[in-house]
């Protein structure tokens, strides 16, 4: 089952920019996430061991908002130079993942 929408997060230059409220909702007391680019979408999973790796979930302004620096799963797909302002995501349950759906144009 698909989730609706829940939030917009930005992607830029490899990393992706998380609004302190989809945080807050999804990421709470979360240190680190792991990215997957699978099928035209992007998967944002917690990781609830630091110890288990991912990309750190960093802190970008005292609003709250974080900040995943991914580079290296944008490169592997060729998409570095990717970029958007407002990407909607959704919660995916079955998924256990903030996920988005890149525009066509980035395929």
């Amino acid at each position: 089952m698909v989730g609706r929408v829940s939030g917009e997060i930005a992607v830029k230059d490899g990393a992706i920019y998380i609004p302190a409220q989809v945080a807050d909702t999804y990421f709470r007391g979360i240190e680190s996430v792991i990215v997957l680019i699978q099928e035209g979408e992007l998967l944002i999973m917690p990781v609830h061991q630091v110890t288990s790796g991912g990309c750190l979930l960093k802190l970008r302004n005292a609003a709250g908002d974080r900040v995943a620096q991914a580079r290296d799963v944008f490169q592997d797909r060729e998409m570095l130079d990717f970029s958007v302002e407002k990407l909607p995501t959704r919660w995916e349950s079955e998924k256990g993942a903030l996920c988005a759906t890149f525009p066509e144009s980035a395929n």
